[in-house]
């Protein structure tokens, strides 16, 4: 398998790392889109939210959890920030690799697109 985020995951691509534990990972986006804007993945691989099963539903809310305190730490949960998870092409998902976008930092517009 050629998953980016598992070569990150697996430490063989670098990333900066700002959290870790037994069933996800997070880092820093390498081309952010906001001040703050950090991936949670979770270590098991699943290409995408069509692929997620009824065992991954405790995975994907540690991922939430995961991000809400993260976005604690970065100093963003009294401002407001954004979870976003896409899923296949036409959403912009371009690593086959679900994943959660923290992004923050500023006044964030109400674009979809």
């Amino acid at each position: 398998m050629d998953c980016l985020f598992c070569a990150i995951n697996d430490k063989t691509i670098p990333a900066t790392i700002v959290y870790e534990d037994d069933t996800v990972l997070a880092f820093r986006d390498i081309a952010p889109q906001a001040p703050t804007h950090i991936l949670v993945i979770p270590k098991k691989h699943i290409s995408t939210l069509n692929d997620i099963e009824q065992v991954d539903e405790t995975l994907l809310g540690h991922m939430v959890h995961t991000a809400k305190k993260l976005a604690a730490d970065e100093g963003l949960a009294d401002n407001g920030y954004r979870l976003i998870m896409n899923c296949n092409a036409d959403s912009g998902q371009t690593v086959f690799h679900i994943h959660l976008h923290i992004v923050g930092g500023h006044r964030l517009q109400m674009s979809l697109g």
